[in-house]
Order: structure tokens, then C-alpha cells, then sequence
């Protein structure tokens, strides 16, 4: 008993010795610090700013009218009179119009038909051409809404001059007999910052921690030119599973701080929905900020120079934002790359995130998630110690050679 007790002191001993080695080689070393602490900080706070607003508003059209009739202008006018569409030009013809657009001095083009009017009054169906610059999505949505709403109360309107009603209640039965209450769920601004801000944010946590660890993972490589990532003189240094460990406690106090952070502070700050349980939120971010210290550690094996991290995180960080299912729908994705989606932990962290933070979630309700966290996190710190194993058994073959 007595052996075991000194054995468990003894690992518990070079834990923290390899904790506080790690620790000053973060503190000291300015490009890890700014990964690890400065990122998760300000990074945030950029893209909050930029979408703070949520949506797009006084969006620029330009209008060609070959009607010139009351009905078209009233038109015109309701267009203009809407917080999200700004009629800045009139154009004499289509032509005019594309030239704007293909300039970017405009996002859209409303076209009122000469016979817009006289289809109208003759009591036939009139139409208004909408063409949108697709390359801007929420300018797209801000030009096409528009034209459908004013295009509905103008109609609205007709039917009630023509129904020849007595009473204000009559009218709004000839307007909409039947009316319907939109509640928008889990986003009542329906703004872009509320949907994709969440994922962005723990996408982030794991993008910080893999470019600190595999800076740190770089800078030790080019300092031992044999290849040796441990100090072999070291007595402290006596194995993979104690170095793993000893960094991983290192990564995790900075890693609980960014987590907190970000799916705390952040939303507050920027008024997102924030609905999750603290308790539930704990246990989530519990398994997902280990799994992605544990990936960082493994992917660190990757890195023989510091730049080399930056490379292979930032190219991955926009399929990893497409794979988790925010922006685009998860039952959309290819099954070949949904099985990718599965090796990183911002997959299920996301996911979990959205659920808990923007939907309510209970912990019941994402325990998938969170067991597959776990696994990952038990799967790379596996991982981790094969690799740092085999590491340690190279510098120790060079050290003898």
C-alpha cells in the first residue's frame, strides 16, 4: 500500500513540475500567450461588433417605373417607407439599372411594367420584377421581403376599396381572412449575429487552444534540432502519460477561462440569446474544452514549425463552421462528410451550445453530445500519449546515437 501511495506521489509530483515548466514556457513565450489569451479575448468582441446589428437595414435599390402611375408610386413610396430598403436611384431602363448593380452602387432592382396600372384597375393580375444581388444573402433577403410585404398591403388595400364593407372589422376579414401569428423561435430578432455568433465562439475555443499547443508543439521542436521534445536530463520528464497530463493541466486553467468567457460573458454583452442552465452549461463545456486540448495536443504532432499551426487550423476553420450544421442544414450534408465532422470536438460543441445556450436545453437532452465529447476527449488524450510516447522514444534513440 505504501509503494502504491509513493507511486501515485510521485506521479502527482511530476504533474506539477512538468504544470509549472509548462507554464513559464507559455507566460514567456509572447506568440502562444497571444493564442492562448489574447485571441479568445478580442477576437470575439470583432465579430459581435460587425454583427451587432443582426440584420441589414436602408438596403440601396434602384427602381425603373415604365408605369408612372399612382398605384406604382404608392408602391415605390410603401417600398421606401420600409426600415430595410432605401430607393436611392430611378433608372429609364433595365440596362441603367444592371449597370448600377454590376458597380455595387446598388444591391437590388424593382421593375414596375408599363400596363402595371391598367392590369390593376381592369381587376387582372399585375406584376413588379424584383432582381436581387445574390452575393450578399441578407441584403438578398432585405429586397425580396420588402417587395412581397409592400406587394401583399397594396393588394390588402384594393380588396378592401372594392369589397365595399361597412365596418373596420369587415375590412380586415377582406384583408386577411386568415391570420397568422409569426413567432420567430430561438431567435426572436431573426438576426445573423444570434444564429451563427454561438458557433462561431466555440469554434474559436478550439481554433485558440490547437494554435497555442501546436505553437508551443513548434517552437520546442526547433529548439532541439535532434528532434528531442523533452528534456531527457530531466527526471521529472519520465513519462507520456505524466507529460500529457502535465501540459494538459497547464492548457485546461487557460482553457476554463476562454470557455467562461465566451459562452458567458460575450453573449451578455451583445444582448444573444442566452438561455442555458450554469450547471448545464459546465458540464458540457467539462468534456469539449478537454477534447480539444487533447486534439491539440495530438494534431501537434503535426507541426514541425511554429507557422505551420497557423496554416493548418485557419484552413480548416471555415469547413469546420459549415460541418457543425449552422449554415448549412445537417441533414443536407454528404454522409462522407459528416463522418469527417466527426473527428473534431466543435462538431458536437457547437451543437450542444446552440441547444442549451440558444434553445433551452436541458442536460438530459443533450447527453449524445456529450458522451461523444467524452469519447473524443478519452479517444486524443490516447492519442496524445502514443504520440508523445513515441516521441520520447525517438529523443532518447537520438540522444544515445
Amino acid at each position: 500500500m505504501s509503494l502504491f501511495l509513493n507511486r501515485l506521489r510521485e506521479h502527482f509530483s511530476d504533474v506539477l513540475y512538468i504544470w509549472r515548466h509548462e507554464m513559464v514556457k507559455v507566460v514567456k513565450d509572447e506568440g502562444v500567450l497571444m493564442f492562448l489569451v489574447i485571441v479568445p479575448l478580442a477576437y470575439p468582441l470583432l465579430y459581435s461588433w460587425v454583427y451587432n446589428n443582426e440584420s441589414l437595414h436602408e438596403v440601396p435599390v434602384v427602381v425603373v417605373d415604365q408605369s408612372h402611375s399612382a398605384l406604382s408610386r404608392q408602391f415605390i413610396k410603401d417600398c421606401n417607407a420600409s426600415p430595410d430598403v432605401n430607393v436611392k436611384y430611378y433608372a429609364e431602363d433595365l440596362d441603367e439599372a444592371r449597370s448600377l448593380v454590376s458597380r455595387q452602387i446598388v444591391k437590388g432592382i424593382y421593375l414596375i411594367p408599363a400596363d402595371f396600372g391598367e392590369r390593376i384597375n381592369r381587376g387582372e393580375q399585375a406584376t413588379v420584377s424584383v432582381y436581387c444581388d445574390m452575393s450578399l444573402m441578407l441584403a438578398y433577403k432585405a429586397v425580396y421581403q420588402t417587395a412581397m410585404v409592400e406587394a401583399g398591403r397594396l393588394g390588402a388595400g384594393l380588396k378592401m376599396k372594392k369589397a365595399g364593407n361597412f365596418s373596420k372589422r369587415e375590412d380586415a376579414i377582406t384583408a386577411q381572412p386568415l391570420a397568422v401569428d409569426d413567432v420567430a423561435m430561438f431567435n426572436p430578432s431573426g438576426g445573423y449575429g444570434s444564429c451563427v455568433l454561438p458557433a462561431v465562439l466555440m469554434i474559436l475555443l478550439q481554433q485558440a487552444l490547437a494554435l497555442g499547443i501546436g505553437m508551443a508543439a513548434g517552437t520546442t521542436r526547433e529548439r532541439h534540432r535532434n528532434g528531442q521534445l523533452i528534456p531527457d536530463d530531466d527526471p521529472h520528464f519520465r513519462g507520456a502519460y505524466r507529460i500529457v497530463w502535465g501540459k494538459a493541466l497547464c492548457y485546461g486553467m487557460m482553457g476554463a477561462v476562454a470557455a467562461a468567457y465566451l459562452s458567458m460573458a460575450v453573449p451578455r454583452m451583445f444582448s444573444f440569446p442566452q438561455m442555458a442552465n450554469g450547471w448545464t452549461l459546465f458540464w458540457m463545456l467539462l468534456p469539449y474544452t478537454m477534447a480539444c486540448i487533447f486534439f491539440g495536443m495530438t494534431v501537434s504532432c503535426l507541426v514541425r514549425y511554429r507557422e505551420n499551426v497557423m496554416l493548418l487550423m485557419v484552413f480548416v476553420s471555415v469547413p469546420l463552421l459549415f460541418l457543425t450544421g449552422v449554415s448549412w442544414p445537417q441533414s443536407s450534408i454528404p454522409g462522407y462528410w459528416q463522418g469527417v465532422s466527426w473527428l473534431f470536438p466543435s462538431t458536437f460543441g457547437v451543437r450542444a451550445f446552440i441547444r442549451i445556450n440558444s434553445m433551452g436545453a436541458t442536460l438530459n437532452q443533450i447527453l449524445p453530445e456529450i458522451r461523444i465529447l467524452w469519447i473524443q476527449a478519452a479517444a486524443y488524450l490516447g492519442m496524445a500519449c502514443l504520440v508523445y510516447r513515441h516521441q520520447f522514444r525517438l529523443a532518447r534513440k537520438y540522444g544515445n546515437n
